[in-house]
């Protein structure tokens, strides 16, 4: 028995326990004394303001009203315009998940509504919202966590007792050190090995999306073994940081990988591409969906700025990053409040059209571990306003010719970045209607969004809240097939906003080699593109290219127009990763700079030590940094 058990069991009265069980680092209590259920949260705040922990109380299956009943209930207490679309029961944990289009009725007022649910039927209410555009990915993540319930409470039971084995209110002496095995002086393959006298946890585990021989994290050293992580955590969806995370179950990985709800479900959707594009290239994949399927099933969320342990030393909160939806900075505490780390991963210090800037307090700062793509002397990004004017511009006089414009971009952030943009300046006549097709992951993606407002900043959550669609509108049309492809192809002047955003395979490829040779074409790049990628070469002057058509190799050439515009990048640029490093509060004691080309991390890094006299390092990839 756990020592936290034993010191709960002796505080808590034992008739009004059946069990405890485990879920992670949440305690819960489940009961089948009704007055317990109801009112026992008074009686357990005292040992939760003393232990820090969560605990909950839940009712046991014999105080849970029959499903039928309970269902009725709900849909009767539940107001009409919340749109409840299904119900899930699940009677390992006493939850029902109320699967519904419009939360925002059953949330109000201090959730009276779900409290009441659960006075009468003593199921614990959890509400999901259901995408505005039907969305096969988050409709399958729900299956996929509802048929494996009984295998989730177990794996979540075992998860805790293995954060709480060694449970103690005592600060313990200790020491941290994260090695690089990839993401240091480069950009993709992210991969931080942080290793304690407790835990080894890994922070990303992503694949070079480019071509080249440093494509995967080094993991054939003495420093990782499969059997010996703890945990994963996914600070993004993008493959550079989650791209190997499916292969990690595959070789035999069974422990939680922690990330945001909606980086899950965009992570699931990448990865299926992943497979389908090397089919499409005619290589094997590096994984399988049943591989995927093994990391949903063993994924914990976390809403931002909520405490978690994730091992009996390590402690986490996720904050947002601004880059992506769900994207995540990650202050992590080591040693029960011994040194605590700032792992931004990918972030932009500023407000976007799509999410808030990041923030920039933190209770306790001694080392930050921060990106650098755009931390050379050159990198100063356009204003967000001057940005939007050129993709406005060149959208126009493409149109104005009677011409297609290309958007390869990454399906998250950039891909409803440039459709807002684009759906504004319609709707303001600045540029002609014209179709606008949504090729690639991009239309569920988008799906994905208007299903988590409250991951968006504060202008589209409140449009969401009030049931506008700010993603919807006719000028978007999906492209499902080779055959609507073509049908694009062939047709009038359009815009295209296709994945992958690099042109390193996807439907933007596709595009790009019919529209390449014709004058008059536009492709506009927005996000960062990786050294090797065939968006790389064209940005630098690339003038023709091999790919195959119909199955034969051909050489094409580039006669389109090509721009690319940084200012809508999901990445800071030098002036804002020095202004995010000044506001800081408390200033960290180190600094330890990844993801970026060497001379860039370089300069930024003699920088910092110069305007802030403080210790900073740009590693190599196999370094070890110890940093406690």
């Amino acid at each position: 028995m756990s020592d936290i058990i034993k010191f709960l069991l002796e505080r808590i009265p034992k008739e009004f326990i059946s069990s405890i069980y485990f879920e992670a680092s949440d305690i819960i209590i489940y009961t089948s004394d009704k007055e317990f259920f109801l009112e026992g949260r008074e009686k357990i705040k005292e040992i939760v303001d003393e232990i820090k922990k969560r605990i909950e109380i839940r009712a046991s299956k014999e105080l849970l009203l029959e499903k039928e009943k309970a269902e009725k209930i709900i849909k009767e207490i539940a107001p009409k315009e919340a749109e409840i679309v299904y119900l899930y029961f699940n009677d390992h944990r006493s939850i029902v998940t109320i699967a519904c289009k419009n939360p925002s009725p059953l949330v109000q007022n201090n959730a009276e509504i779900l409290k009441k649910i659960k006075k009468e039927t003593f199921w614990k209410p959890e509400v999901i919202r259901i995408p505005i555009n039907e969305s096969k990915i988050s409709e399958g993540i729900v299956n996929i966590l509802y048929k494996s319930s009984f295998f989730r409470k177990k794996f979540l039971n075992e998860i805790g007792k293995k954060i709480y084995r060694d449970w103690t209110k005592e600060k313990k002496e200790t020491w941290a050190r994260v090695t690089f095995l990839g993401g240091a002086r480069e950009v993709g393959r992210s991969c931080l090995l942080l290793h304690t006298p407790e835990s080894k946890v890994l922070l990303d585990c992503g694949i070079n999306v480019a071509e080249g021989n440093n494509k995967f994290p080094i993991l054939n050293v003495p420093e990782f073994n499969i059997k010996e992580i703890d945990a994963i955590i996914l600070t993004h969806s993008h493959l550079d940081h989650s791209g190997m995370i499916p292969y990690l179950y595959k070789i035999g990985y069974r422990g939680p990988v922690y990330m945001t709800a909606p980086t899950r479900d965009v992570t699931a959707l990448l990865a299926l591409d992943f497979i389908s594009v090397t089919y499409k290239q005619a290589t094997q994949p590096l994984f399988s969906v049943s591989d995927i399927k093994k990391m949903i099933k063993h994924s914990i969320t976390l809403d931002y700025r909520e405490v978690c342990d994730i091992t009996s030393d390590i402690r986490i909160s996720f904050f947002n990053a601004g880059h992506a939806l769900g994207s995540s900075m990650v202050h992590i505490n080591i040693g029960n409040g011994l040194h605590n780390l700032l792992y931004t991963s990918d972030f932009k210090y500023g407000k976007t059209r799509l999410i808030d800037s990041p923030p920039t307090y933190f209770k306790r700062l001694e080392t930050l571990i921060m990106e650098g793509t755009y931390g050379g002397k050159e990198n100063k990004q356009p204003s967000r306003k001057e940005s939007e004017e050129l993709v406005i511009r060149y959208v126009k006089k493409t149109i104005e010719r009677r011409k297609k414009v290309l958007f390869p971009v990454l399906g998250v952030g950039r891909s409803q970045d440039v459709m807002l943009i684009i759906k504004e300046a319609i709707e303001n006549k600045i540029i002609p209607e014209v179709p606008v097709y949504l090729d690639g992951m991009v239309w569920d993606i988008t799906a994905i969004h208007s299903a988590y407002p409250e991951f968006l900043n504060y202008n589209l959550r409140k449009e969401i809240y009030s049931g506008n669609d700010v993603f919807s509108s006719e000028i978007f049309r999906r492209v499902g097939s080779p055959i609507e492809r073509k049908e694009v192809l062939e047709g009038g002047p359009c815009i295209i906003i296709a994945t992958s955003g690099m042109l390193v395979g996807g439907a933007s490829l596709e595009y790009f080699k019919e529209l390449a040779p014709e004058k008059g074409n536009t492709v506009i790049f927005t996000s960062y593109q990786v050294k090797g990628s065939l968006g790389s070469q064209v940005k630098e002057g690339l003038k023709e290219f091999k790919a195959f058509i119909d199955g034969e190799e051909k050489t094409i050439p580039i006669n389109l127009e090509v721009v690319s515009i940084e200012g809508l990048s999901g990445h800071s640029d030098r002036n804002q990763l020095i202004s995010f490093v000044s506001n800081l509060k408390p200033f960290p004691k180190r600094i330890i700079l990844n993801h970026g080309e060497v001379n860039r991390l370089k300069n930024l890094s003699s920088t910092l030590n110069k305007l802030f006299k403080v210790e900073t390092n740009v590693p190599r990839v196999l370094d070890s940094v110890r940093i406690c």
